[in-house]
């Protein structure tokens, strides 16, 4: 990565950071304890997602690529997550391998659409996918927890994607936190596709017209591009899902 993309990439991350450290602070979590909570994910994510093509991941690759020293990986790898942290992590999954489905080719139909899917035993299968984009989660917990969601339907020994969100538990108090997710999973795949920002911002809305975290990006992009009547429509659908947010509201009257 040259310094340009490394400078880029930091100064985003900095104001995705911004908004979940004032949450964080505002309930007391001091920075040793998110230090240690960021770690862990880092180990998590170097051995769910970046093992080797056809390799078991091991501790002396994940302290190489993160940094953390082989005893320290160790330590965090055998450290059992709790229940919330469990779910969100079959959440993170669940919404990866939905964002797969609408984003990678493999998996549409002649009409550029989600396909529906063979469930195994065949290329470019629902089994295919879940290996792909959920990590060690099994096919069949897999399609468990989306058929239980809405999200799809099985068939005749065939998946069928109905609904183009997994939704989180809504009486998790901080559900609306996982909106970014769905942002972070969806994005990276749309502008490797050639599509710009705001194409990939408009993708994500497709999918997920409630997303306010897109909507407000659109706004925003509608605004600095001069275009009034996509930024004026962009506000209301935003001042509709959102009526107490300060910003859009004081736009909007």
């Amino acid at each position: 990565m040259s310094k340009n993309q490394q400078h880029a990439l930091f100064s985003a991350t900095r104001r995705l950071l911004r908004p979940l450290v004032r949450i964080l602070l505002r309930n007391g979590v001091a920075h040793g304890a998110f230090a240690e909570l960021t770690k862990k994910v880092f180990v998590d994510v170097a051995f769910d997602e970046f093992a080797p093509d056809g390799k078991k991941q091991t501790v002396s690759r994940v302290s190489a690529m993160t940094g953390l020293t082989r005893k320290e990986v160790a330590r965090l790898h055998e450290l059992q997550q709790t229940d919330d942290t469990s779910s969100q992590a079959r959440y993170n999954r669940a919404v990866r391998v939905i964002s797969g489905w609408m984003n990678d080719t493999r998996f549409h139909d002649s009409a550029g659409k989600p396909a529906e899917l063979p469930v195994s035993g065949q290329p470019h299968s629902f089994d295919e996918l879940v290996r792909q984009y959920s990590g060690d989660i099994p096919t069949r917990a897999m399609l468990s927890m989306l058929v239980e969601s809405g999200s799809v339907e099985e068939l005749d020994g065939k998946v069928r994607l109905i609904r183009f969100a997994y939704q989180a538990n809504p009486r998790d108090r901080w559900a609306g936190l996982t909106l970014a997710d769905d942002m972070l999973a969806t994005l990276p795949q749309a502008l490797q596709r050639g599509m710009d920002q705001r194409q990939a911002l408009q993708a994500i809305i497709d999918v997920r017209p409630d997303h306010i975290e897109a909507l407000r990006a659109l706004w925003h992009l509608a605004e600095q591009r001069g275009d009034q009547v996509a930024a004026q429509t962009y506000l209301q659908r935003l001042h509709r899902l959102s009526p107490l947010d300060r910003e859009a509201r004081d736009r909007v009257h």
